[in-house]
């Protein structure tokens, strides 16, 4: 997602759990809370992630930052979500990308066919909702 704003903004606005994440989080993420810092490195945050009407993940993210990433590290599963920003131009763009160890057998394929394709929907509506909270400042 291409974002009009200084690289630096945008990794901070990533990276601030306490004002801006709440405010860009789809209706996908439920129960969303702080429950250690709130900026960067350090921060632990705790929702319920419904991909489906059917699938729940309670998630706790433990936050790391490396370089121009950060990185979300889910405590309850082997689920890790980078926010990664690059310079383009006058602006920044952020990826997001998720990876787990799936399933096996008949449900891990349909996992693996089928949960990218949500998540991905759900990331970019959330991609969305902050390219609208930076621009729109």
């Amino acid at each position: 997602m291409l974002i009009n704003a200084a690289p630096e903004e945008v990794l901070a606005a990533v990276g601030d759990y306490t004002t801006v994440r709440p405010k860009i989080l789809s209706p996908h993420f439920r129960d969303y809370q702080v429950l250690e810092g709130g900026q960067g490195a350090g921060t632990v945050a705790g929702w319920r992630l419904q991909a489906t009407r059917s699938r729940v993940r309670e998630v706790r993210a433990e936050v790391d930052v490396a370089g121009h990433t950060v990185i979300e590290k889910d405590a309850n599963s082997s689920m890790i979500t980078n926010w990664t920003v690059s310079p383009a131009g006058e602006g920044a763009t952020v990826t997001v990308k998720t990876t787990w160890q799936g399933a096996g057998g008949i449900n891990g394929f349909f996992e693996k066919t089928f949960a990218p394709l949500g998540l991905r929907r759900i990331y970019d509506e959330v991609l969305a909702n902050l390219k609208r909270h930076l621009e729109n400042r």
